[in-house]
Order: C-alpha cells, then structure tokens, then sequence
C-alpha cells in the first residue's frame, strides 16, 4: 500500500488534532503576514522606480520634464508584453476580479494572480503611469488567500473568508490602517459579519499592518498628522464639500467607464497603447501632477506647498500667483480621471484608489482656498482637503465607512471625526442618486455576477444554471406523427415535450395536458401531426442568464419547467423545483457559521 503524500499526510493529522476554527485563525494570520511582504514590495519597488526617473538632477524643476512624454508609454508597453507572453490572460481591474471569483467562481483565483498583479503594476506605475498600487496589492493578497485555501481543500464559505482575509491584510498593509482594512472587506467585498469571520479578519488586518510597519515604519507610508483643530461653525461647508464629492464622484464614475469602453473598441492592443500612451504623455507634460499615483502631490497639499505641484511644468513661472493655481489644479482634477482610465485601458495595470484619493484631496484643497481667498472666513486647508479624500472615497467605491476610518487613521486621530461622517454621508447619498453601483461593482451588476449583502441576491448569484439544466428531458422531431408522441408520452418522465428541426433547434413544446383529450384516439395517430398539436413557449431561459432573470421568468409565467436556447439551440430544461432545492442548499451553506 502506497503511504499518503505529505500533504495527505497533514489533512490526516489536521482532522484529527485541530479544530476548523482554530486552523483558519493560523492561516489568516499567514495570509496577513504575505499580504503585507506584497504591500512593502509593491509600494518600495515603484517608489524607488519613480524617485528615480523623477528626481534625477539631470532635471531642473524650472524646467518642463521632456521625458514624461516618453515614461508612460514605455511602462505600458513592457506591461503588455510581460502579460501577453507570460500571463496571456486579462488581469485588470483587480477589485471587480475579486468580486466576481466570490461571486462566479466559488473564490477560486489562478494562481498567477498572487505575482502577476505585483510585477505588471511596478511596470505601469514606476513608469508614471496615472494609476493607484492598491487594488494590484488587495488582489494579490486575495489571490494569496484563495490559493491557500484551495491547497487545504476548503470549502467555498472558508476559503471566500480566506480570500477576504488576504485582501484586508494588503489593505492594512498599503495604509497601516488595520480598522479601515477591516470595514473595507466588509463594505467593498461585501463578506457578511458574523462571528466567524470577524476574529480571521481582524487577525490579518493586524498582521499586515505589522508586516508593514516592520519593514518600513514610517516611510513611503502616507500619513499626516493634524495641525488645526476642526472648528465646529464650519461643518455647513463640509456639508457643500460632501455635495461636491458627491457630483465629481458621479464624473469620476462616468468618464472612467466612458473612456476605457472607448479604448476597448480599438481591438489591437499595440495600436491601442501606443494611441493611449502618446496621449497619456501629453497629459502628464502639461500636468506633471498627473505622473503615478499621486500621493506625493497630496503630501505637497497636506504640508501648505501647492505651489510645488508647478514643478517640471510648462507654467513654472506662475507658481506664485494663487488663482493660477487654482486654475491649474482645477484642470489636474478633471484630467486626473481620464489619465487613470488610460493607462488602464490602454493596457497597464492598476487601480482607482490613489487617483480617488487624489482628486479628493484637491477637491477639498480648491475648495477651501477659494473660500479663504474672499477673506470673510478662514478655514483649514489641509483639513478640507483630508476631508475631501474621504468625501471621494465614499462617492467613487460606495464604502462611506471604509473613507471615515481610514482618514482617521492616517492622520493618527479621530479629530475630524464629525466632518469626515458628514462630508462621507452626503458624498455618498448624493452619488447614489445618479450611480446606485460603484465603479467597482457597476459591471458586474450590470451582468447579475455581483455577490451583495442582500443574502438572498448573494445566494442566486452563486447558482450555475448550467448545473440545473434537464439535459435528458425527451425531445421529438416536427415532422413526427401523434402515434410516434404517445410513444415517446410513454418514456418520458416530463409532462412536456420539446419540438426541434434536423439542425437541434427548438421549434415549438407540446404540453401533455393539451394533447390528454385525444392522446387515445388512435383513428388520429397516422393523420395528426407534431407540427399541428404544438405551441410555443410562455419564455425562454438563456445559458448565461442571471438566475434572477431566471426566477422572475418562472414567477410571470407561472411555469414549473421552461426551455433551455442558446442562439435557438435547444440545451434542455430548467425545472422551478430543481432551481428551489438548490437554492435551499445553497442558503444552508451561506447560513452556516
């Protein structure tokens, strides 16, 4: 007899020495720990990129920076080719990636996904590319997190927690923000808060940060610590800077989507990043403050030198004059969200936290300084502009929550607690009037894949109708006399019979209740055809349906079993009873904790 593996040999001795509960506290602790070794990796590699193709003394800040035109591009295309040759699959968008593996996928992720992200982000972001590090860094930790379940054999519910646990150690990881990383896998990936998940969590969320604060302590951080109190009479004016979050978010949402589609169109990927790129390198000639992620332009803001956002532009000269400034900073703001779509649509890899933070910041910075600038009130800057970072964070990904502690964190205090809630609430509520899905989700609620808090859309979700298709249910030719469908009523275990051609196509069912009166009448069973006795269905059911589509076709026709087309082709049935069995099972395991 052949002795069992290593790893055979451990599930043996894990069934039989460790507790479930116990064995996922210990991975989520490692999952922690590598989810933030991929943050600092990530987060120094492109920072040291970046410093040094910006900080060369080759280049006088009094002097435009040729080489912007030229450093996008160059990023982009060597993404192109790493992932063309190597990875030869899509890996944008790692935040929706991750959604849909939750929500299609049973949490599985490839396992390339744990590196794939890493090395194709510090290409597109150390070469300036106008995109955020965080969702390549989230998506690697939840890819770490899926792939380990999947080597211990988990089941969906644990290895969808594991998932969750690896992207909540990344974001602690990127922020030293352990709270707003916790609040963040609950609103953005939608896990529901039970006690058995909460504990795996936390446990990750801190050792991330750990992990981070280990190996870098304070710096590339982005942090900032408060140097003005917040004054309670101005809170009206955080409540127009949430309605102004609220609106730039609706813009951020819909140019996003706008220009990438338009990307997609152009179908060569070298055409369509040589086209972006050229463009984006323009862009960031005009706008250096549009290079890269841009946390060292809100740094600039946070610390009262704006004025150093002029650097390596064509309008140095103007550095002086405040309302050029805000002029400038005014056309940084609506360009930041068109670059970012760019560089990933063209073809580079990142993400849309860092830029949403971003134009926050200097929505919340404009903001105040144009009040200020009437010199009938003073308020802070750097606080409005803290606050306007949440305000956008809560309006582009919909995770009000997730804006509120992480602000709070970053700052190293809850000060501005109560402009931080009312800004965050009002940017919210004023966005989901326009747009009731992030940027994150729209797509895939658009398509029926997006798993939500709603447990009862978040269990239809996961239901495969290819699973539940009848694909032996009995079928007859049209051409096929009565005689031959008695025959054929005989064998059949369904009480309605499907018609197609030569060619597999449906033409058409017959209902046994409508056939019951002359089924016996042998004098017809020569005479009388298929094609005469038979009807078309109520509705059909599509193979790549959303189940909810699905439900809602069974509950307006009043049907128990529909027919299953593909382009015409019959596929088979999908039995109402069969959909509820499932759904029932699904529920039990969604329910358990």
């Amino acid at each position: 007899m052949r002795r069992p593996s290593i790893l055979g040999r451990f599930f043996i001795w894990k069934i039989k020495n460790t507790d479930h509960k116990y064995f996922l506290l210990v991975l989520s602790v490692i999952i922690g720990l590598l989810s933030g070794l991929a943050a600092v990796t990530l987060k120094t590699t492109v920072h040291y990129i970046g410093v040094f193709f910006t900080k060369s003394k080759v280049f006088d800040i009094q002097e435009e920076n040729y080489y912007y035109l030229a450093y996008p591009l160059i990023g982009i295309l060597i993404t192109v080719i790493y992932l063309r040759t190597f990875i030869k699959q899509d890996i944008g968008h790692g935040i929706s990636r991750i959604l849909y593996s939750l929500s299609k996928k049973s949490a599985i992720m490839k396992s390339h996904n744990m590196y794939s992200s890493i090395i194709s982000c510090t290409f597109t972001g150390g070469f300036g590319g106008s995109v955020g590090m965080e969702a390549p860094i989230v998506s690697t930790g939840a890819a770490i997190g899926s792939n380990i379940g999947q080597l211990f054999r988990m089941n969906y519910k644990a290895t969808a927690l594991l998932v969750a646990c690896g992207a909540t150690g990344a974001m602690a990881g990127i922020f030293n923000a352990p709270i707003a990383a916790l609040i963040f896998s609950l609103e953005v990936l939608m896990l529901d808060l039970t006690l058995t998940s909460i504990i795996p969590l936390l446990m990750a969320s801190v050792t991330g940060a750990l992990m981070a604060n280990l190996l870098l302590g304070d710096q590339i951080m982005f942090y900032f610590t408060l140097k003005d109190a917040f004054n309670i009479y101005h809170l009206h004016y955080y409540i127009a800077l949430g309605i102004i979050a609220g609106m730039i978010s609706v813009y951020f949402t819909r140019v996003n989507m706008s220009v990438e589609a338009r990307l997609e169109k152009i179908l060569n990927p070298y055409k369509r990043l040589l086209i972006g790129g050229a463009f984006l390198g323009v862009l960031i000639f005009i706008f250096p403050p549009l290079y890269g992620e841009g946390y060292i332009a809100m740094k600039a803001i946070l610390s009262g030198t704006a004025d150093s956002l002029l650097n390596n532009s064509l309008f140095y000269s103007m550095r002086d004059n405040t309302w050029f400034l805000l002029l400038f900073l005014a056309f940084v703001l609506v360009f930041k969200v068109i670059a970012t779509a760019i560089t990933t649509g063209s073809g580079g890899i990142g993400g849309i936290f860092a830029p949403t933070l971003f134009m926050g910041g200097i929505t919340g910075f404009i903001f105040a300084k144009v009040l200020n600038s009437f010199n009938f009130v003073t308020v802070s800057e750097s606080n409005f502009a803290l606050v306007g970072m949440a305000g956008l964070i809560a309006g582009v990904i919909h995770a009000p929550l997730t804006a509120i502690f992480l602000i709070a964190e970053i700052t190293n205090g809850y000060d501005l607690f109560i402009p931080l809630m009312v800004t965050s609430a009002i940017s919210y509520l004023t966005v989901m009037y326009f747009e009731p899905h992030s940027i994150y989700t729209k797509r895939l609620a658009k398509r029926g894949e997006l798993l939500t808090h709603h447990k009862d859309k978040a269990v239809l979700s996961q239901l495969k109708l290819e699973t539940l298709i009848e694909r032996d249910a009995t079928t007859i030719k049209e051409d096929a006399t009565l005689g031959d469908l008695v025959k054929v009523i005989a064998n059949s275990k369904r009480n309605i019979i499907a018609v197609l051609d030569e060619n597999q196509m449906l033409l058409g069912i017959v209902p046994l209740d409508s056939i019951r009166k002359i089924m016996f009448n042998q004098d017809m069973y020569e005479t009388t055809t298929v094609s005469s006795l038979m009807v078309l269905p109520p509705t059909y059911v599509y193979p790549t349906e959303p189940m909810e589509d699905v439900l809602k076709k069974f509950d307006d026709s009043g049907e128990w079993s529909l027919p299953v087309i593909d382009e015409g082709e019959y596929k088979g049935f999908v039995l109402k009873n069969r959909l509820f069995s499932a759904y029932r099972q699904k529920m039990i395991e969604f329910s358990e904790d």
